[in-house]
């Protein structure tokens, strides 16, 4: 699995009606170049990010606990807040789950059995049982929100965060990391 944090862009507060137009412009915000690169907004209490993630043409789980730590503590700045995570696609969801003790493959298996790639699904293009991708997210959630507490990610001593993909249509995905402090 590959991550790319590249070419993000940050939008800060500026006089409404300078430099830019559309929403930033009636929100009075200004588009700058940031260190990390496009995809990043900020306007004082909240900042975000879209993180790339190469899951493979296989059913996955991949861990971005660290891509979201490493946000979590630039955006909050040290401080108190909370880390939205969304994957902003209709076939895939994000978990707080234990993962490297086997938790991963159970959870795949359990989805499995859940949802089975087979021909019973009417939602019925791409590859066999792809409809069942489609209600993943009825069971896994496209989102987590997190509490961020000095600038570290306030998990359990076991969780980490999961984006779930059984889209093996679909082999690369967006993950949108916001702060809110």
């Amino acid at each position: 699995m590959a991550f790319d944090v590249s070419n993000v862009l940050y939008v800060r507060p500026g006089s409404r009606g300078q430099g830019g137009s559309g929403l930033a412009a009636l929100c009075g915000w200004q588009a700058t170049s940031g260190a990390a690169g496009a995809g990043a907004y900020h306007r004082g209490i909240m900042e975000s990010q879209i993180i790339r993630v190469r899951t493979g043409g296989r059913e996955s789980v991949a861990d971005i606990t660290g891509e979201c730590a490493q946000f979590a503590r630039s955006a909050s700045g040290g401080g108190d807040g909370l880390l939205h995570v969304f994957v902003p696609h209709a076939t895939a969801g994000v978990a707080l789950i234990e993962l490297g003790a086997g938790s991963d493959s159970d959870l795949l298996a359990a989805l499995a059995d859940l949802l089975p790639a087979d021909d019973r699904w009417q939602h019925a293009h791409g590859s066999r049982g792809h409809g069942r991708t489609h209600v993943l997210p009825a069971f896994v959630a496209p989102y987590a929100t997190i509490p961020v507490l000095g600038g570290r990610l306030a998990l359990g001593t076991w969780q980490s965060v999961a984006l779930i993909d059984l889209n093996v249509d679909n082999p690369d995905r967006q993950v949108r990391l916001s702060f809110l402090g």
